[in-house]
């Protein structure tokens, strides 16, 4: 199982975090799905400075790089232009 930390910023303008809440519970849907599907490990919002949502972090795990493709095709976050920035880096989880 190969992991991923994904780190998705939002867009800076005025109705970004409207657009955000907007599109969350979707976004939101897509995380249960993967979870029930053992491809999410964890995630959660970047908060700024006023603990206002300005991003998200994400690990997922997938068998194949196919399957983190068919997710970055199916994220709201990235589909509906959420995120401004996406950065994805292989990654691998520490167990203690």
């Amino acid at each position: 199982m190969n992991q991923y930390i994904v780190t998705g910023y939002d867009h800076k303008d005025e109705g970004a975090l409207e657009r955000r809440m907007s599109i969350r519970p979707h976004h939101l849907d897509g995380a249960k799905a993967l979870k029930e599907s053992g491809n999410y490990v964890l995630g959660g919002a970047v908060l700024n400075d006023e603990g206002k949502m300005i991003g998200s972090v994400m690990v997922l795990q997938f068998e194949s790089e196919d399957g983190l493709e068919a997710w970055k095709q199916s994220e709201p976050y990235i589909t509906q232009g959420i995120w401004e920035t996406v950065d994805v880096k292989p990654f691998k989880v520490a167990v203690v």
